[in-house]
């Protein structure tokens, strides 16, 4: 069975339900699209960006509470907002806007918060609209709003099986512009922001503005959700957007499958049905009435955690009768437009003074580095000796606490990554900072992002395709350059190490850099695959690149490198061609001790 045929059987089932089905489990159907659509946000917000949001269900008493104050109460409103009262439809569209508003205040504060200071952000601000819907006269107060209309359509009143329909619309419709969004550039953006910051933005992702974009989306899917809550319960009171209602968003989403799309709605669907089935059967059971399923699932969680970290979806997709087609690649799609490259023998980059402390500790001292297009220099020296650390001044990871830096004669020392990677500098890392869980091409394609243009809305609906197929066909052509084209569609992660560092060198290529700098590219490679890196690094040299690399394995190094500069201790000790370098008195002292 194929994925398609899948979709249409569930489609299917959903569409027959509510005719089959007593009014009972209708209701419960509701429930779960209502509460999947709020998990479908947490799922970009905890399961693609890592922001752990307890707050989400306060976002959804913001749509309910608009809907109910606009329809409900539409006499009482003030002369200017008069023209929204009784549409249950301009009250869906102000309360998007507000959702949006308070979305952008909020997160401009609590984003910027890490660690256990971000959840516990998002639990203050959760409090505080919560206990701020009950404080509120105009809102009637912990009784709530009652008379809400139903959502009408061309003048009909929806009814259960139409506010069932309305409800699995909408769920349906933010799964697709989901799915569209991740299999998309700004999709693979927003996967970079597990990876780390610094990999993000060496690769031009934004990660403020990505950030802030994923918590407006769960937002406004949360405000929807209210908005349709509202109207099918036809009464709203501050109890279901409290802080036990928002860790039960959570949970859903932990126990579907953080990073799955579908996984929301399994998640949903599974916590619901067993949250009904708990209250139904433990006071039998145990002969009282009570919270008891709270407890048992604090114990399910618990087992969970253990036994499935990626939550009951992945499990469910592994044992269902479903192929797993590979992405399709359109390799005639027409090329991205290249980067012109600096005249061999210009110098594309040139550094002077670079100094970096660490409060008392000298990482780099005084150093200057000059690179010429078309030239291969590497860095060489041992551990500790403040390579990595000059790698990352050079690419904007971190700032030089004096010194200058010109990429093409611009200016760079102190510049953020994503800005001096638009200006044609890509990199790879020491340590492999790859996306494991995506595959080999998403992987080169995430280099390529400074190539595009179209922004989320765009990758949501499907806008973006054929930009989308160039930039694959590009990061496509790069694996196959490395040599990694048997394994486009496997995940990264399943890579050997040394696989993984020529996948960072294939996403780096990706970028149309006119300097490439590597950290360590041989480490973890067999000889041949030394020599099919070495090839490749060669005839990008023939072809203009300027390559400035980073290495220990001297073999390599000198068999390739044009000019060699050797540091020691934060400083450079001594710069020149390879066969010079190899009969340095400093250089000798530096690698085999005190020269007689």
């Amino acid at each position: 069975m194929t994925r398609r045929h899948a979709l249409a059987v569930f489609l299917a089932a959903l569409a027959a339900a509510p005719w089959l089905l007593p009014p009972f489990y209708i209701s419960l159907l509701q429930s779960i699209g209502l509460y999947a659509l709020v998990a479908l946000g947490l799922v970009l917000l905890t399961g693609i960006a890592g922001l752990t949001s307890f707050g989400q269900a306060a976002f959804v008493g913001v749509g309910a509470y608009t809907t109910a104050v606009l329809t409900a109460r539409a006499d009482t409103l003030p002369g200017w907002l008069a023209w929204l009262g009784g549409s249950p439809w301009l009250a869906l569209i102000a309360g998007l806007a507000l959702a949006w508003v308070l979305a952008r205040a909020i997160g401009a504060i609590t984003l910027r918060l890490s660690g256990h200071f971000l959840p516990l952000g998002t639990i203050a601000w959760g409090l505080s609209l919560y206990f701020l819907f009950g404080a509120l006269p105009g809102l009637g107060g912990y009784s709530g709003i009652g008379d809400i209309p139903p959502v009408r359509i061309a003048g009909w009143a929806l009814g259960v099986r139409g506010t069932y329909f309305l409800i699995w619309l909408f769920l349906l419709l933010a799964v697709w512009n989901t799915r569209n969004l991740l299999d998309s550039r700004q999709g693979r953006a927003m996967r970079a922001l597990r990876g780390g910051r610094i990999m993000a933005e060496a690769m031009g992702v934004d990660t403020t503005r990505t950030r802030t974009a994923i918590f407006l989306i769960a937002a406004l899917q949360a405000c929807a959700s209210g908005w349709l809550y509202a109207h099918m319960q036809r009464f709203v009171n501050p109890t279901p957007f409290g802080l036990q209602m928002g860790i039960e968003y959570l949970f859903m989403t932990v126990v579907g499958g953080a990073g799955q799309v579908w996984g929301a709605l399994a998640g949903a669907g599974i916590f619901t049905l067993a949250k009904q089935g708990l209250q139904d059967w433990l006071p039998r059971l145990l002969g009282e009435n009570g919270n008891f399923e709270i407890i048992v699932f604090g114990f399910g969680m618990v087992l969970l955690l253990h036994r499935a970290r990626s939550g009951l979806w992945p499990v469910i997709a592994r044992w269902a009768p479903i192929k797993r087609e590979p992405r399709p690649l359109n390799m005639s799609a027409e090329p991205l437009p290249r980067r012109p490259l600096p005249p061999r023998g210009d110098v594309v980059l040139e550094a002077c003074g670079l100094t970096r402390r660490f409060g008392g500790l000298v990482a780099n001292s005084g150093i200057d580095v000059a690179v010429e297009a078309g030239s291969i220099v590497a860095v060489i020296g041992p551990n500790g000796a403040g390579k990595s650390t000059l790698f990352n001044l050079l690419s904007g990871i971190d700032a030089p606490t004096s010194g200058s830096i010109l990429f093409l004669g611009e200016p760079v020392a102190g510049r953020e990554a994503r800005h001096i990677a638009a200006l044609g500098m890509s990199r790879t890392f020491q340590h492999v900072r790859l996306l494991a869980r995506m595959s080999v091409l998403d992987n080169a394609a995430l280099g390529a992002h400074l190539r595009g243009t179209h922004g989320v809305c765009a990758a949501a609906w499907r806008a973006d395709r054929r930009e989308e197929a160039r930039l694959l066909a590009e990061a496509a052509r790069q694996v196959e350059r490395v040599g990694l084209g048997a394994h486009m569609h496997d995940e990264a992660g399943t890579l050997p190490l040394g696989r993984q560092r020529i996948l960072e060198v294939a996403r780096a290529l990706a970028a149309d850099p006119c300097l490439l700098l590597l950290d360590e590219p041989a480490a973890g490679l067999r000889l041949q695959e030394k020599r099919e890196l070495a090839a490749l690094l060669r005839r990008l040299r023939a072809e203009g690149l300027a390559i400035l690399v980073v290495e220990h394995d001297m073999e390599f190094v000198m068999d390739l490198a044009d000019h060699v500069i050797v540091m020691d201790f934060g400083e450079k000790i001594a710069e020149g061609t390879p066969a010079a370098i190899q009969r340095h008195p400093a250089v000798l002292e530096a690698y085999l001790g005190t020269v007689e």
